[in-house]
């Protein structure tokens, strides 16, 4: 059984990728399941096969607390490991190839809270991925697609698992723009390079020197371009687990 983790910002598209990938899987014939881990989702665009919201409320969150909306998914978020051993029964019960996990739309209520490293520890990190969502339109400018690689940095120290980058709702990218952030990716260099063409500042030198700290920590790698629209890019995802945990053999179908 593989674990698949979509981690992003807040609008970077991980319910929508989830629904999308787990379509893809289905019609391929491979066994896939998902799971939603955003108590605060209101209409999602897939059928969870285990929904947090089946144990955690936020409504009812705030009115025993007596907390904002915020509030409640704090709490809702350190609730998590609470219901780990239900949701763990029913995920092994499936016998499932593939689970698909929909993390909260607020990501450090998953990265930073104990509870999302309990989770991802009690599934097994050594059969888990992390895929983390690289919004499309902060990844234009240098400074922003370098804000991301650090949040991507500080995702694989805390965790510690088998990792991969995705560029979501790159259908709303043009075409030279797509190329430049995937040459980003896998090019420092070039990357350097584009913070170098902008004025000169203090937090230009900065993200420079972030840059080089990444650079000597391995922590760059091409960046999977995906639409959820279009259905495009899945089958890279797909490459990449398998590359990850097969060597790229493929999963049987049922």
């Amino acid at each position: 059984m593989i674990n698949l983790y979509f981690i992003g910002s807040a609008g970077s598209g991980k319910s929508s990728l989830t629904g999308a990938y787990a379509g893809w899987m289905e019609n391929q014939g491979y066994d896939a399941i998902t799971v939603n881990l955003d108590p605060g989702i209101e209409n999602a665009p897939y059928v969870p096969y285990v929904d947090i919201r089946e144990w955690i409320n936020l409504r009812d969150i705030m009115n025993e607390y007596g907390v904002g909306p915020n509030g409640a998914q704090i709490i809702a978020a350190d609730m998590l490991a609470l219901n780990i051993n239900e949701m763990k029964e029913i995920i092994e019960s499936s016998e499932s190839e593939y689970v698909i996990f929909d993390t909260p739309g607020q990501m450090e209520l998953f990265v930073l809270r104990q509870s999302g490293k309990v989770l991802v520890d009690s599934f097994g990190s050594d059969n888990s991925i992390l895929g983390f969502l690289f919004d499309p339109i902060i990844s234009r400018t240098p400074n922003g697609f370098i804000s991301l690689l650090l949040q991507a940095a500080s995702i694989q120290v805390r965790f510690n698992t088998p990792f991969i980058s995705i560029l979501t709702k790159s259908d709303l990218l043009g075409q030279e723009e797509k190329d430049k952030i995937m040459k980003w990716s896998s090019d420092f260099m070039e990357l350097g390079g584009a913070m170098n063409m902008e004025r000169p500042t203090m937090r230009t030198q900065l993200s420079l020197e972030f840059l080089s700290a990444l650079k000597s920590s391995g922590a760059n790698q091409t960046i999977i371009p995906v639409s959820s629209t279009y259905g495009s890019g899945m089958e890279d995802i797909y490459n990449a687990a398998q590359q990850i945990f097969y060597g790229g053999e493929d999963l049987s179908k049922d």
